[in-house]
């Protein structure tokens, strides 16, 4: 991935994006229902060395997984959060501290035989062990991704809070089915850590469904490809706005590389708490359109995976 490309390349020229036909991959049983996991399958994997060598997930989408759907008409929905920079700001390290250093991390995950890398954020919940990330960190290409656990506060090789492995692992039916890009959002349940579940650990941020577009926002990751290397905490802000070719998803000026996948968006975020309101995830990138990064609306369908996992 070249520095202009963000996390998830669209790997066509503008004009055959737009008048490619739109198809959707073949929706499976398997593929519909969460991968689940016994979190020792994970015990002794992910080695400091192994983490640092983890190649972030670059994946290479086509209009096949981009469908327009409707503007969702429901209520907005708001979960509370438990527990100065630059703005606006394309992408530098976050170095004020507060709940988000805790609460987001990497995500790391076998793929296809090798060890693959995104980003994630621990959310609100009531079974106080819920993850949420990009649908295409937790499955891709049909196969639900294997060894899968979060690291909050990554720091080059180190998980100061330990590493939280996957019991189960969701995605929005219609990511599930189809992996519409519209609807990328995934989420994990993680088994407790020394008898403590994650949210009493690290804390958890707020999330929101069917909210409103062309917010202030901050967005966070840990992006792996140059000119990142996957040791920090990166963040993004500005003003947001909406794709305006083939999804309802939110857009930021952004330069994050792929490893970023999954990292939280937030609005009502407090620079001197860490806190916020999560409101979508890092997704994708057209590469005709550098340095924009696009996240999926959390409507409906963010909604209903995210009472399963949180229910899980």
């Amino acid at each position: 991935m070249n520095r202009h490309r963000t996390a998830l390349s669209v790997l066509l020229a503008a004009g055959t994006l737009l008048a490619a036909a739109v198809t959707a991959a073949s929706p499976s049983a398997a593929a519909e229902s969460p991968s689940s996991f016994r979190p020792g399958q994970t015990a002794g994997f992910w080695t400091a060395e192994r983490m640092r060598r983890a190649t972030p997930l670059d994946v290479a989408a086509s209009p096949a997984g981009v469908r327009a759907v409707p503007a969702t008409t429901a209520l907005p929905t708001r979960v509370p959060p438990t527990s100065p920079m630059a703005f606006p700001q394309a992408g530098g390290a976050w170095t004020s501290g507060g709940a988000v250093v805790k609460t987001s991390g990497r995500v790391f995950f076998t793929f296809q035989g090798r060890t693959a890398s995104c980003s994630g954020d621990s959310i609100t919940s009531q079974n106080g062990s819920t993850v949420i990330t990009a649908g295409h960190c937790v499955k891709y290409q049909g196969a639900w991704h294997t060894n899968w656990i979060f690291v909050p506060g990554y720091d080059n090789g180190n998980a100061p809070y330990g590493q939280w492995p996957a019991t189960q692992t969701f995605a929005t039916d219609q990511w599930a089915a189809s992996e519409d890009m519209n609807t990328d959002v995934g989420l994990a349940v993680v088994a407790p850590l020394n008898g403590q579940k994650l949210s009493q650990v690290v804390g958890a941020q707020g999330i929101r469904f069917n909210g409103a577009y062309n917010k202030k926002t901050y967005s966070f990751g840990f992006p792996a490809a140059a000119p990142y290397d996957g040791t920090k905490l990166v963040y993004c802000s500005a003003n947001t706005g909406k794709d305006f070719l083939l999804t309802k998803d939110h857009s930021m000026s952004c330069n994050m590389t792929g490893g970023s996948s999954g990292g939280p968006w937030f609005q009502d975020f407090d620079e001197s708490t860490g806190l916020g309101t999560q409101v979508s995830v890092n997704s994708f990138g057209y590469n005709f359109l550098p340095n924009t990064m696009f996240g999926p609306y959390f409507g409906n369908e963010a909604k209903a995976a995210y009472d399963k996992a949180q229910t899980s």
